[in-house]
């Protein structure tokens, strides 16, 4: 289990964690999620004890890291795929953590067969592609055999079958009573993978909660209508208050249940051939939810070019 308590961190004016707590549950996958400079990666290096919180604190078992005996063999932790010696082998790079952490050499082979690096356990981690570096990293968080695992954006340049395979991967582990933090910006496989969120904007909580219950948070769904009748279905949706768009065949309408739709094309005499709720998705609750802790928001139209600025 993992605790903050008023988890605050500063640099200088500006404040990245502002008075955090939360708790990080075992048998649960939990996404920790939030906007670029949400503070999540700051978060995450006072949990591992690589920055020193202003104010608050953070136990991992109870236990500060910085208290911690064996580190490697109470968390296992994924923060930066790149940051290792690229002169190593594999194998050589999981070796000195296992002989620092009181790790057998026997583990070092089971982890890479476990991340299907066992075919290039011998090859020098430099000539490793950006998914293949992270299945190393995944590697050594695993080495420790942890019952808490930390990952930051652990699917970046993974191929399909690896999504698919570290997906599974933290859902086993979460099966096994163990403590599961992944940070990612995919919405989608968040939503395939998770089962409880945590989301900060600005260094402070917005949402503590399963991923249905933030889901719900957010806009309600329009309900798709495909009919031969649009015009007829519009004057109807709009007379009873809801909205009707074009959402491609179909017309998207809110304010509006299916079972009102439905009587309003009964009583009307419309003729309806598909009625169904777009499905709420977890990307939607996140970005109306986090809209007012973006920090960099781009611009929705192209800047102009030097000429056209000057004409």
């Amino acid at each position: 289990m993992i605790e903050a308590r008023g988890l605050t961190k500063s640099y200088g004016p500006t404040v990245a964690v502002s008075e955090l707590s939360f708790t990080v549950r075992p048998g649960l996958v939990t996404g920790f999620l939030g906007p670029n400079g949400a503070g999540k990666t700051t978060t995450m290096r006072m949990i591992l004890g690589l920055d020193r919180p202003s104010a608050g604190s953070v136990t991992i078992g109870g236990i500060r890291y910085a208290d911690l005996r064996w580190p490697m063999r109470a968390v296992g932790a994924l923060l930066d795929a790149r940051a290792v010696h690229g002169g190593r082998t594999a194998r050589s790079q999981l070796l000195s953590l296992a002989q620092t952490n009181g790790i057998g050499r026997r583990r070092v082979d089971e982890v890479l067969g476990i991340v299907g690096l066992a075919e290039v356990a011998g090859k020098r981690s430099k000539g490793f592609s950006l998914g293949m570096s992270q299945r190393l990293g995944i590697a050594a968080a695993l080495l420790g055999d942890p019952q808490i695992l930390m990952f930051d954006e652990p699917v970046n340049g993974l191929d399909p079958e690896g999504i698919v395979w570290i997906r599974t991967l933290m859902r086993s582990l979460a099966a096994e009573g163990r403590t599961v933090l992944v940070s990612s910006h995919l919405m989608p496989e968040m939503e395939h993978t998770a089962d409880h969120l945590i989301v900060i904007g600005r260094g402070q909580l917005i949402a503590d909660c399963s991923v249905a219950d933030f889901v719900a948070r957010g806009p309600i769904p329009a309900v798709l209508v495909r009919t031969p009748q649009r015009e007829a279905l519009e004057l109807a949706v709009g007379a009873a208050g809801g909205i009707a768009t074009e959402a491609g065949e179909d017309l998207s309408v809110r304010g509006l249940t299916e079972e009102q739709i439905a009587e309003l094309a009964f009583a009307n005499g419309i003729r309806v051939y598909h009625l169904a709720s777009a499905k709420a998705s977890l990307e939607q609750a996140f970005m109306e939810l986090t809209a007012g802790s973006v920090e960099y928001r781009a611009a929705t139209q192209p800047a102009s070019s030097g000429t056209e600025a000057g004409q």
